[in-house]
């Protein structure tokens, strides 16, 4: 039996999305995602925000790169990958990343189309924007 990685995070950027293209035009997204916990300690409520460096490939990060924006609010699925490089120093370092496989924008259609004209209520504008990279759905555009 072969191992499974599996991430599951609901958090909100921390800025927007900063996308490169690699040779052969290959796009790659990253951007920061909080998620924060509450718990009680001592009778004080305490909040702790954990970050999660997110990157997103190919056609998924040119979709990220045009909806999503520092604050949102956005449910991810990926996996876990630990890589290493080298600092200005020449010393090995390792970052862990996860490797979004798709996303689903939370919170109003409105909220992530640019030029919307749609009105508020609209029982459509309440449905969440989910975007897979392994997805052959069509309004997609990549």
């Amino acid at each position: 039996m072969s191992g499974i990685n599996k991430v599951i995070l609901v958090g909100h950027l921390g800025k927007d999305p900063e996308v490169r293209h690699l040779d052969g035009g290959v796009s790659v997204a990253s951007f920061p995602l909080a998620t924060s916990e509450t718990y009680n300690k001592d009778g004080r409520k305490i909040e702790q925000t954990e970050w999660h460096n997110i990157v997103m490939w190919r056609g998924l990060a040119d979709v990220a790169s045009k909806y999503l924006q520092k604050g949102k609010l956005v449910y991810i699925e990926g996996k876990l990958r630990t890589r290493s490089f080298e600092d200005k120093e020449g010393h090995k370092k390792y970052t862990t990343e996860i490797v979004a496989e798709n996303f689903t924008m939370l919170g109003r259609k409105s909220d992530f189309d640019n030029n919307s004209n749609d009105q508020q209520g609209n029982k459509e504008d309440e449905q969440p924007l989910t975007y897979d990279e392994n997805s052959p759905d069509d309004d997609l555009p990549f």
